[in-house]
């Protein structure tokens, strides 16, 4: 039976098993107890949120592959206030270095009421304000949501994947995990 599990990556967490750097840093090892369950995809280490992981591979590829255009919403807490323009641009794609993006769907949310700390915080620039944007993609290329809005003149600070197509973060806790359905 394929085990899939819906893991609530804190940020620092390197969304891999092991590291061989001089300097260990946590991985998913000091989570995930299950054996034999693999990441479908990444979530960079400065990035917090739902990340997927299973002992199946046709279903990891499945879900990593960007050719099966599963959705991916993130919130992305950036610098300054976007304008229309830009979340237009990010809607349209946006061109970066290794090509242009699909189109993505992006608007202003309020500041999420669920959300935890982040340890350690954000910085804060008293002359700057920041906001939240809810952002959904359907390709996975690295740190693509922060390029994107680096790119529409907003950098982002905090980055949480909340939803990958049907799985969400619903109800889990930073550094908490739990079985879905495949």
């Amino acid at each position: 039976m394929t085990r899939l599990i819906a893991f609530n990556k804190p940020w620092g967490v390197l969304p891999q098993f092991t590291d061989q750097s001089e300097t260990p840093r946590p991985t998913l090892a000091q989570y995930i107890y299950e054996k034999g369950v693999y990441p479908a995809g990444r979530l960079d280490r400065d990035s917090e949120g739902l990340l997927l992981l299973t002992d199946n591979g046709k279903l990891q590829a499945r879900i990593s592959n960007p050719r099966f255009k599963h959705e991916k919403t993130y919130l992305a807490q950036v610098e300054g206030t976007p304008s229309e323009d830009a979340l237009s641009q990010l809607r349209q794609g946006v061109t970066l270095k290794d090509g242009p993006t699909r189109p993505a769907k992006a608007r202003i949310v309020a500041a999420p009421d669920w959300l935890w700390p982040r340890d350690p915080p954000i910085r804060v620039r008293q002359s700057i304000p920041d906001t939240w944007i809810e952002l959904t993609l359907t390709e996975g290329r690295n740190r693509q949501v922060r390029r994107m809005t680096a790119a529409v003149g907003h950098p982002t600070l905090r980055l949480i994947r909340t939803r990958i197509d049907k799985w969400s973060l619903d109800g889990l806790r930073p550094g908490t995990w739990r079985f879905d359905a495949p």
